[in-house]
């Protein structure tokens, strides 16, 4: 398989620019996860890559060869789209196998890569159907199969689970992880769904209106954001935010009784910051402690979710290790260790 770099990548529709400017390095073999709300950039870039967009400036290599002025068709990459987009009057076997007769292939040929990608997909019983007869599921694999038999340097994936009910999701993100470890394949993934990129990815791209805001692996992301932004975004139940003002060696909760945590970040006193808290972080035998009403529990069996306020206060999310006894109108100490803080700036930069 094949790496990729781009360098200075941008995109404008007139006079608006979607890409502002992407530079990134996808290794051989790496499986790349770029995700972001709607509107962030990130099918644009896809699309880009595949050269179904024009550059509007900066550079695309794929391998050494820089693909800019390329074709599609002549870039070596496969492309599995959201929809499905299967002949309905073909099997299976045949919409497998289309773009291999298109291009001539010898019939013996088709016939062997389709069997192999039919393994690979576990799809050998189903060759003969059409795709009315098969499940969502069923139907997205076969889009892949076609992708496989084309034996791509790069595979690129636009959202392709959007689509499927929630169960079809999660079977479906363990068969992308098993066929990348099977074909040891350069993907790129595209998703707006942050629990999937962190399943799935070596790395992941977060983007936000056009610009890269941080790469690196799932945790790396998770445990130590470079801003606001990605902090809340990577995570689920995303991240409590809490507003907070610096003193000598501590930040004060200013809407929290005006508790002082312990921080060791240097931050001048007096100045403005946001308090970042994971409802993972608080845990019964923390230091610190904020004292909440519950509004909502959700009980999900092996954990539960209190959802709950400081007086008047903003909602405040708990993560409890499937505390039973938590009711609406109770009281309680959320306990968290100091270290478990993120503290942003202004700007939403991380202060470190």
């Amino acid at each position: 398989m094949t790496g990729l770099r781009l360098r200075g990548v941008r995109k404008s529709f007139g006079v608006v620019e979607v890409i502002k400017g992407v530079d990134l390095d996808i290794a051989s073999e790496e499986f790349i996860v770029f995700v972001g709300p709607s509107g962030c950039g990130k099918s644009t870039l896809l699309r880009m890559i595949a050269g179904l967009e024009e550059i509007s400036d900066g550079e695309l290599f794929i391998g050494d060869d820089k693909m800019n002025e390329v074709a599609p068709s002549k870039r070596g990459i496969a492309m599995v789209f959201q929809t499905y987009a299967l002949y309905p009057h073909m099997t299976v076997r045949e919409n497998m196998g289309f773009a291999l007769r298109f291009a001539g292939t010898p019939k013996d040929e088709i016939a062997r890569q389709v069997a192999e990608a039919a393994r690979i997909l576990e799809l050998g019983d189903l060759l003969d159907r059409r795709p009315k007869e098969l499940s969502g599921g069923q139907r997205q694999r076969v889009a892949i199969g076609r992708a496989i038999v084309r034996h791509p340097q790069v595979f690129l994936f636009d959202e392709p689970l959007s689509n499927l009910d929630a169960e079809l999701r999660v079977h479906m993100r363990i068969e992308l992880a098993r066929l990348h470890r099977e074909l040891n394949a350069t993907i790129i993934y595209v998703t707006h769904d942050q629990v999937e990129a962190m399943t799935l990815a070596d790395r992941i791209v977060v983007l936000r209106d056009g610009v890269v805001e941080q790469v690196g692996a799932p945790l790396e992301l998770y445990d130590d954001p470079d801003n606001l932004f990605v902090a809340g975004f990577i995570g689920s139940p995303k991240m409590n935010f809490l507003k907070g003002e610096m003193e000598k060696g501590a930040v004060r909760l200013i809407e929290h009784g005006d508790i002082r945590v312990p921080v060791s970040v240097a931050a001048a006193p007096g100045t403005a910051v946001t308090v970042g808290i994971r409802p993972e972080s608080f845990k019964a035998d923390g230091s610190a402690a904020l004292d909440l009403t519950v509004e909502l529990v959700e009980h999900l069996g092996g954990e539960t979710l209190a959802y709950a306020r400081h007086g008047h206060g903003q909602l405040i999310t708990v993560a409890t290790d499937n505390d039973r006894g938590l009711a609406s109108g109770d009281g309680f100490s959320a306990r968290f260790n100091p270290e478990a803080l993120l503290l942003f700036a202004a700007d939403g930069a991380r202060i470190r």
